[in-house]
């Protein structure tokens, strides 16, 4: 089933990437409410009236894709994108809940290194781990979040790269081959925000 969704990228850098996204969606791209190349130029305008722009996109959003780019914290929207998407948000008599997000790593100098390391644990585990001072601390409050931890290894306490953290990562070419499987995941684990995870909300 297509979700509706939203992109959140630093345009400077990741705006490529948005544009594999939305090729690699084929006909689900229809459900894509993120700018595009039509959209209006807002680069003059007031701060209020590019928020109001933004939350219009995603309102009736499901799920948001968050391009973990390695200067996104430049941004003056992304932490702002996240926050908006992961809060209860009323209009008139209709409420949307929490999008579920996941976080794309761009390939950046021909591999993931910039961010991602993998770790050898001693119990024959291989690991991951990201540098979380790229990143907003909204996106580190929403890892490793899931409520009980259900840990795929009991030795070593790692947990499932999609389902342990409410914001999963997946590097771009991984996503870009089947992005529905990423999409739906984020989906699903946002169908059970309440039980299964504990959210951080506000930035």
């Amino acid at each position: 089933m297509a979700h509706k969704t939203f992109i959140s990228y630093k345009y400077s850098e990741a705006q490529g990437l948005r544009d594999d996204i939305i090729e690699a969606l084929g006909d689900d791209a229809s459900y894509y409410k993120g700018e595009t190349s039509d959209s209006p130029d807002l680069t003059d305008t007031s701060t209020e009236n590019i928020k109001d722009n933004l939350r219009n996109m995603m309102y009736d959003t499901s799920v948001t894709i968050v391009i973990i780019s390695p200067n996104m914290k430049k941004s003056k929207w992304i932490d702002w994108e996240i926050e908006y998407c992961l809060k209860d948000n009323t209009r008139k008599d209709r409420t949307s809940h929490a999008n579920g997000v996941v976080g794309v790593i761009m390939k950046y100098n021909g591999g993931y290194s910039w961010f991602k390391s993998s770790n050898n644990k001693n119990d024959g585990c291989l690991t991951s781990s990201y540098d979380e001072s790229l990143v907003y601390e909204i996106i580190n409050n929403n890892r490793f979040n899931q409520n009980p931890k259900k840990y795929s290894c009991d030795i070593c306490k790692s947990v499932d790269a999609l389902t342990g953290s409410y914001i999963s990562y997946v590097e771009e070419e991984a996503f870009l081959k089947n992005p529905t499987k990423y999409i739906d995941n984020a989906y699903d684990k946002s169908e059970d925000d309440a039980d299964g995870y504990v959210l951080t909300k506000t930035r």
